[in-house]
């Protein structure tokens, strides 16, 4: 496909899928809950020529391009869920919907690989292999989350995927285009912690066993987990964000309990976190007459860009882009991701999309209740996408 030809049908669909962006933003829908948002992608994919599934993965849909000679097949995914957010922005088509917000701008991935798909719908004579469109689900509902929903539904197979591409808004400058091979989003755990002790008044502590101060002892002490038994050239996060306990100022608490997160870079580290942690749960609780129940949840694993794959997306990249608009990451991001299954089975890549200018340089954190996302990203992840598997089919 000429390039000329390429940048000409995007500016001509934008107004279109910009309009789309705006209604899915307005009324966002939560993990396993993307009805109408599954309903307005399988109304838009009818009439391309492609094969489209619905309930793939309870909610996903799936779009098939089958090109005109046989060849490799691409999997390129989009995440569709909202979160749990009430939206603060200003925007004319802000979330009508109290206490949900595509506070993550997978309303954006969604427009841009609905687009994409309608765009390389009219060159399938030209395109020799296939292109899966994949809509995914419960992105945001970590530790299951909506791909291996999908994986397990088949999304894989008929024809099998040689490979799989996505991307995501990222608080960098718009046009940018960020990428690394190797690990690029850590590995996501969570972990449960409840610490018993024994009730007494608050006047006669000696007459029970403080759950607090071994509460407090327990947050202390794993703390040095990432200062002292980590490799320093080896990284990890390990973070309690939930502290719950006691009853009354004057009460001797018999419980606390503790949730956190761990996050990390490596499958040996990954592999070290539950016993080191469980190890220290159970000394301290034991010196101080304490006991303990404790539950390490693995969640999305590693991001793991396949280094052929990614240093070859990355010279496209770049030809198509321009060398300035591609930056190496130079470290992995600490969030998570389930698209971190689908690099289980498949080669993959993952990229961020710049999505930060002057209209929302103070508004562009992920997550927040006032994040903006520039809509000039839109036509760059369109063009970056469309490039890419054009370039890997031919």
């Amino acid at each position: 496909m000429n390039l000329d030809i390429l940048e000409k049908l995007i500016n001509e669909n934008l107004e279109w899928i910009i309009n789309v962006r705006r209604d899915i933003h307005a009324n966002p829908e939560l993990g396993m809950n993307e009805h109408r948002t599954s309903k307005i992608i399988y109304e838009n994919l009818q009439g391309l020529g492609l094969k489209v599934q619905q309930g793939i993965g309870k909610t996903g849909v799936v779009a098939l391009l089958e090109g005109k000679e046989q060849g490799r097949t691409i999997l390129l995914r989009a995440d569709m869920d909202a979160l749990p957010i009430n939206e603060l922005t200003d925007l004319p088509f802000k979330s009508k919907n109290k206490n949900v917000m595509h506070a993550c701008g997978h309303d954006v991935h969604t427009s841009i690989l609905l687009c994409t798909a309608k765009i390389l719908s009219g060159f399938k004579d030209e395109i020799k292999g296939n292109i899966k469109f994949v809509f995914q689900p419960a992105e945001e509902c970590n530790p299951t989350g909506g791909a291996n929903n999908m994986i397990e539904d088949g999304v894989l197979e008929n024809p099998k995927v040689d490979a799989a591409v996505a991307l995501h808004v990222w608080d960098m400058p718009l046009g940018s285009i960020g990428i690394k091979k190797g690990a690029i989003m850590a590995q996501s755990d969570r972990i449960y912690i409840k610490v018993k002790g024994k009730s007494a008044h608050g006047s006669t502590p000696h007459q029970g066993l403080d759950a607090i101060v071994a509460a407090a002892h327990v947050i202390t002490a794993l703390q040095t987990i990432v200062s002292r038994n980590i490799n320093p050239l080896d990284s990890a996060v390990l973070t309690l964000g939930v502290i719950n306990g006691g009853y009354r100022y004057n009460v001797i608490a018999d419980e606390v309990n503790l949730e956190g997160t761990v996050r990390s870079f490596s499958h040996n580290v990954a592999d070290e976190m539950p016993e080191r942690i469980d190890n220290i749960i159970k000394n301290v609780c034991r010196a101080l007459g304490c006991d303990y129940e404790f539950k390490y949840v693995k969640g999305y694993p590693l991001t793991y860009n396949d280094e052929t794959l990614t240093e070859n997306v990355i010279g496209i990249l770049k030809q198509s882009l321009g060398e300035k608009s591609v930056v190496i990451a130079e470290n992995p991001a600490t969030i998570g991701e389930d698209f971190s299954y689908f690099n289980k089975h498949v080669p993959c890549t993952f990229m961020w999309l710049g999505c930060k200018s002057e209209i929302n340089k103070d508004c562009c954190i992920l997550h927040s209740p006032n994040f903006i996302c520039d809509e000039e990203s839109i036509p760059i992840g369109i063009k970056a996408l469309c490039d890419i598997v054009l370039a890997i089919l031919k």
